[in-house]
């Protein structure tokens, strides 16, 4: 035995980005089945930044945002889950890392499965949301390099 015993696991996604779950769904999916542990799926909507910026949308935006959010990942579930693994969606709105890794504690998430992405050689190893997730969480967190574009 290896002495891991994974019971909550959280897959961050981004709807927009295919690259974000092609290689960790299956990974999250593998790891699930061989544990029976439960999987958590987040999206989450970026911040304005600065509250200058968000005076230049509508004062529902944040609301019609979380809605379409909702369904968008509500239809990602129906397509990709299958019924062997037990999953819950969340769609949270803030600055990404930090989205992450609040869900996961609330959660009490033992593993944080994520995807990084190539964009710029800034980001040689990972990307910079992954590389804040992998520093500053308390769960384990396995990220997968995104094979788009090679």
């Amino acid at each position: 035995m290896t002495g891991l015993d994974y019971k909550q696991v959280l897959l961050p996604i981004d709807l927009g980005h295919a690259s974000s779950w092609e290689r960790p769904l299956p990974a999250a999916l593998d790891i699930c089945r061989t544990y029976g542990a439960h999987l958590n799926i987040l999206t989450v909507i970026p911040n304005m930044g600065m509250p200058v910026v968000g005076s230049f949308f509508p004062p529902d935006f944040e609301e019609k945002a979380r809605a379409k959010a909702e369904e968008a990942l509500d239809k990602w579930l129906k397509e990709r889950m299958p019924d062997d693994v037990e999953a819950d969606a969340y769609v949270a709105m803030g600055t990404i890392y930090d989205e992450i890794l609040a869900v996961a504690d609330k959660l009490n998430c033992d593993l944080i499965i994520m995807g990084s992405h190539r964009r710029a050689m800034r980001d040689y190893l990972i990307g910079p949301n992954a590389a804040r997730v992998v520093r500053h969480a308390k769960q384990d967190v396995m990220v997968l390099r995104s094979t788009a574009g090679e």
